[in-house]
């Protein structure tokens, strides 16, 4: 494989200078209170927020999975990448309830529209969950693709990424993420879009493309009887993965609540659903132009995963080739940021703040920096766990959304379009769903011991995406359920957390909070997800 040229280096060198310019630009920053270091002062502009949302949402991982699916065979995986209308609809629907209740985390929504259990439950769950997943195999993935890509050893590579983003996100606070997060949303565009042009004109253009794969390769619409990717179980589980993770995950949300008002985190929303369209283009095109351009000799991998980095390697000019790596070294640190510094959030004002009610605003800041850092030192940590477990499992945790989302989406859905939804409703579901998640988990590790048939082994190994679209059916009963079977919410405890008890205040306001541009931009970015559904059918 072709190694990187002088010129490449000075362009990731220059990546470097930049980051380091705008890194030590925001620390300079007055950061007095927790709402500046973890909200950034709820003072971010649109465009940042939408950046922010979209450079979170792109890992290393990510961008060399996706071309790997792309150049193996499942593309009707990219439609977890057509989710820009669930980000529009975060905008719309999600974030006026979640800035007019004034939170800090999601968690803390749920203490407001439920009780204090509910907060203390997600608010652990999604911290164990960030560390144990989110972390660990962004670190993971991230330092194989390093190692792999600029010939460094595997530990310096994951050491260097973790430490220079931990040290910016230590000092700087949320601050600091989206500012560096929007500059990185440009060099990974840039990036990923050279590296698209370049592999399109390798292999002929679209056209040459798909005469270079077998028929019917570009559809993504799988048969109901599929054994992998049946269509309507497609469409609704990723529907409900998209929803949890779009509208509702600190990770995500925490971006929304930095802007000055509704109308400017809508508008970040927006921008972040357009940016959102680009991923099927950036970065799983890549990886199909790869296999086009193997079918016919003229590349050479093993893994469906090496498609990115070969087609880079081979086929990219020197100094582009550098912008493309940049681009890929921007998207690993921007996720390992985001989710850093979700962590220190959910630490800080979800469980030190509620044990520590009187702690000063500098203690907290002191006690968000130094939860950050041992976030961090627990990634490193981790990096030998990630090397040493097997490849199954390892799948197993990439797909584990799957098991998590559905109680999650029940709740917050069902939280805000009724008002009916009380308490007992909602702590049902959410311990419920921890079960039956978990216990679907150990049934599909062992499905090979249980006798085929069975009921334990038909639950353990029914495909994934049927399972959550059960899952989430059981869980939206559990909630009603429950609901119906004890006495509703006092009127007062919800007022203006669902739609039916929003005042007429808040319902003058919302109408005032929106333009006729933001609906004509939310409808385009909707309209072209329904055109590249359509186009994918071969």
């Amino acid at each position: 494989m072709s190694q990187f040229a002088t010129l490449d280096w000075v362009v990731i060198g220059a990546y470097f200078v930049l980051l380091l310019g705008i890194a030590v630009w925001v620390m300079t920053r007055k950061t007095d209170t927790t709402e500046d270091y973890f909200l950034a002062g709820r003072n971010v502009g649109w465009f940042v927020i939408g950046a922010s949302i979209f450079a979170s949402n792109i890992g290393s991982e990510h961008v060399v999975g996706l071309a790997g699916a792309g150049a193996g065979g499942k593309i009707p995986m990219l439609i977890y990448e057509l989710h820009a209308w669930l980000v529009v609809t975060m905008g719309w629907v999600f974030l006026p309830f979640y800035i007019r209740s004034g939170i800090f985390t999601t968690p803390e929504f749920l203490e407001k529209r439920f009780n204090a259990q509910t907060r203390w439950f997600l608010s652990i769950f999604s911290l164990l969950a960030y560390v144990l997943t989110k972390v660990s195999v962004t670190v993971y993935a991230g330092g194989i693709v390093i190692s792999s890509l600029l010939h460094i050893d595997f530990w310096f590579g994951a050491l260097l990424t973790v430490v220079l983003t931990g040290a910016y996100t230590v000092i700087g606070g949320m601050r600091a993420v989206v500012y560096t997060e929007a500059m990185q949303t440009v060099v990974l565009v840039l990036g990923a879009a050279t590296l698209t042009i370049v592999g399109l004109n390798a292999v002929g253009g679209w056209s040459g493309m798909k005469a270079s794969l077998e028929p019917g390769y570009l559809n993504m619409w799988r048969p109901a009887s599929d054994p992998d990717f049946p269509w309507p179980s497609l469409v609704i589980t990723s529907t409900i993965v998209g929803t949890w993770y779009w509208c509702t995950d600190q990770y995500i949300i925490q971006r929304g609540l930095a802007a000055k008002n509704i109308t400017i985190g809508r508008r970040g929303a927006i921008f972040g659903g357009f940016l959102k369209l680009t991923p099927v283009f950036l970065f799983l095109i890549p990886g199909v132009v790869a296999l086009a351009l193997k079918n016919r000799g003229e590349l050479q991998w093993d893994s469906a995963d090496q498609a990115f980095a070969t087609l880079l390697m081979e086929k990219t000019p020197v100094g582009l080739r550098g912008l493309v790596a940049a681009g890929l070294l921007a998207a690993l640190m921007s996720s390992l940021a985001s989710v850093f510094n979700s962590c220190s959030t959910l630490f800080t004002v979800d469980i030190y703040k509620k044990l520590r009610p009187d702690a000063p605003e500098k203690q907290l800041l002191g006690v968000g920096r130094y939860a950050t850092a041992v976030v961090v030192i627990l990634g490193i940590l981790w990096i030998p766990i990630m090397q040493n477990i097997s490849g199954v499992l390892y799948e197993y945790l990439q797909s584990v959304q799957s098991y998590i989302a559905p109680p999650i989406t029940a709740v917050f859905l069902l939280g805000i379009f009724s008002k009916r939804i009380n308490s007992k409703g909602a702590m049902a579901t959410l311990i419920s769903g921890l079960g039956v998640a978990l216990l679907r988990l150990v049934l599909e590790l062992s499905r090979d011991s249980l006798t085929p048939g069975s009921l334990l082994h038909s639950f353990g190994a029914m495909n994934f995406l049927t399972f959550a679209a059960w899952f989430f059916l059981f869980s939206v009963l559990v909630c009603v359920t429950v609901s119906l079977l004890t006495p509703p919410p006092a009127p007062e405890s919800i007022t203006g957390l669902t739609y039916g008890t929003m005042t007429d205040q808040q319902k003058a306001d919302n109408r005032t909070s929106y333009s006729i541009w933001d609906v004509v931009m939310s409808v385009v970015v909707v309209g072209i997800v329904v055109f590249v559904m359509i186009s994918f059918r071969g």
